[in-house]
Parts: C-alpha cells; structure tokens; sequence
C-alpha cells in the first residue's frame, strides 16, 4: 500500500501522521504519478494547522508540489506512461503516489533531478508573477529582496537578474547572503548588522529602490517604505514577520503603489498566465539559467522534523522529502 502523511487533527506537525493508505481510485481523465519527491512550503504548514486560506476537509495530506514519474492512465491525452513530471496541487503530494488531472502536470525539465522539479514552480512561479506580471520590472532597475535565503527570496535574486535588475539581497545569516550572492545578486545586507533602510540609502546613494519583494510583512514592510525611489512597486509575497502597515502619506509621496502577490489565485482567474509562466520557467530551467536551491533532502518519514526546519527557518532555500 501506498504512504501518505495524514492530517486528522489540526495542529503543529507532530500531530500529522504517516499511515498506509488505500490506493485511490483513477477515474476517466486521471493520471497515477509515483512521487519521488515532495516539496515543502510554509501554506503546507499553515493548512494543518487550520491557518491558511484554503481549508481542507479532514483528514487530507498536506503538500502542493511534486515530481515524480507517470504510472497509470485513464484515457487522458498527451500524457504516457514513464513521463517525467511536475505535480502541481493545493494538497496532497507528502505521499508515495496522488492521483490528478493532465493539466496539473508539467514536463520535469531536461536539466532538473527529481527533487528539484519538486521545489521549483511555487517558489520561482510566485518571484516570476511578481516581479514579471505584477512590478513589470524592467532592465536597470533596483529590486530589493527581502528574505533573501528563503526558497521565494532566492528564487526572486534569480529572476530579477535575469530581468536585467540591480539586486539587493537582504537575510538573515552570512550563511543565507553567500547563497545570495551564488545566486547574482549585486549587494548583501545583513539584518542586525545595520538598519536596511541605511544600507539601501548608502548603497543606491540616496535615491531608493524601485522594486521591494517581501515576503517577511511587519516592521520589514513599514521600513521598506522609507527606502523607496519614486514610482516604487511594493510587493506584498506573505507575512512570516507579520502584518505591515503602509502609511499612506510615504506611499502618496513616492508616488508609490503596493501590490498583493497570489500566484496561483492569477492563474485561476486567468489561466493564460500560468501557461506562459510555466514555459517561460521551464525555458531558463533547461538554459540552466535558474534552479531550486536545496538544503536539505529528508525521507518521507522525516515530515515533521522537514517541516520544523521550515518553521526555525534553517533552511537556505528549500527542503524537500524524498520516498523510498
């Protein structure tokens, strides 16, 4: 039988279980993938413990992404036995196999194993509708990138050099900017060592940044907004810090705009978006231009201490689980 980790309870990760589950069933239209591995992300988290927007119905096993290999059809078209592919889901993929629809399914790039197929598209697919559908960043600019040795940050320090952007990477650790900077970006600011806004003032010389990536909110979002040039695009990604205030008055004077950042919500309203963003992806994944950066590699049965890394944020960019 089949592994999947089970949320029955909602809670902190140790309350999840890992059981062996009945195979489900394939219905007309469905594909069975075998999942060599599941990424983690911080909405898996948030989902078992009843914190996240979208709320399962008990029991149901966390995880949005996977890769893994095609073993089962059911007269879906355009997809074969043995493809090597991306699963993309709001839930279920920390499991041995799942069950899904063809257009969940993307072809793993040529360049990637299968664990970076497994930690590539909800990270470097929220920094690409970000900075490409929501700032429209353009070459010359300067993006500053908060967060900058998460899986989200480190995948936006890609994107935005490939976009042609002056980079600032802040983080947490040496440890997370060295990261960073392998990953092109331009400058390294280290919270703690002194304030960011005084490092992004000294660095562009007075005049400000024209991008913000945030996924941290709180005092990190309100600072950000005394750093800016004008005509400055905030990006609002998440809240791991907290919730920010934008007081208007700076955003008024900057003539300034602050933008909400969901991904996948875009891509459901209008999936257009999300099929130009997959191949524009997969593009520079096979020109070996961007790819996941992985800490850590844990077996499935390592969910919970997987997810602790996430939580205690030790990991630089993304942690994956890996089955049997």
């Amino acid at each position: 039988m089949p592994r999947a980790v089970v949320c029955r309870e909602l809670g902190p990760p140790e309350k999840l279980t890992l059981e062996d589950v009945p195979r489900a069933a394939l219905a007309q239209g469905q594909v069975r993938v075998a999942i060599h591995a599941a990424g983690l992300n911080f909405p898996d988290i948030l989902m078992a413990a009843g914190e996240y927007q979208l709320k399962p119905p008990l029991p149901f096993t966390p995880g949005m992404e996977a890769a893994g290999e095609v073993i089962e059809i059911a007269g879906a078209d355009g997809i074969n036995v043995g493809d090597r592919v991306i699963v993309k889901a709001r839930f279920g993929c920390y499991a041995d196999e799942i069950v899904v629809t063809p257009d969940q399914l993307v072809p793993l790039p040529a360049a990637f194993d299968y664990a970076q197929g497994a930690a590539f598209f909800a990270a470097h697919g929220t920094a690409w509708h970000a900075l490409h559908d929501r700032a429209q960043i353009k070459p010359g600019e300067v993006l500053l990138v908060h967060g900058a040795g998460g899986g989200v940050g480190l995948a936006a320090v890609e994107l935005g050099k490939v976009f042609g952007a002056t980079v600032i990477a802040c983080a947490s650790s040496e440890e997370k900017l060295e990261a960073a900077k392998q990953r092109g970006a331009d400058h390294g600011v280290l919270y703690g060592r002194e304030p960011f806004k005084d490092a992004v003032k000294r660095i562009t010389d007075g005049r400000g940044v024209d991008v913000v990536f945030d996924p941290v909110g709180g005092e990190i979002f309100e600072d950000s907004l005394r750093c800016i040039a004008w005509g400055a695009r905030l990006l609002v990604i998440g809240f791991t810090g907290g919730v920010g205030v934008a007081r208007t008055n700076l955003v008024l004077i900057k003539g300034a705009s602050v933008l909400g950042v969901r991904a996948g919500e875009a891509v459901r309203k209008n999936p257009a978006l999300g099929v130009a963003r997959q191949q524009d992806l997969t593009r520079l994944a096979n020109e070996r231009r961007i790819s996941p950066n992985i800490s850590h590699r844990l077996p499935l049965e390592d969910y919970a201490a997987a997810m602790r890394l996430l939580i205690d944020r030790r990991v630089i960019g993304r942690v994956v689980l890996t089955m049997r």
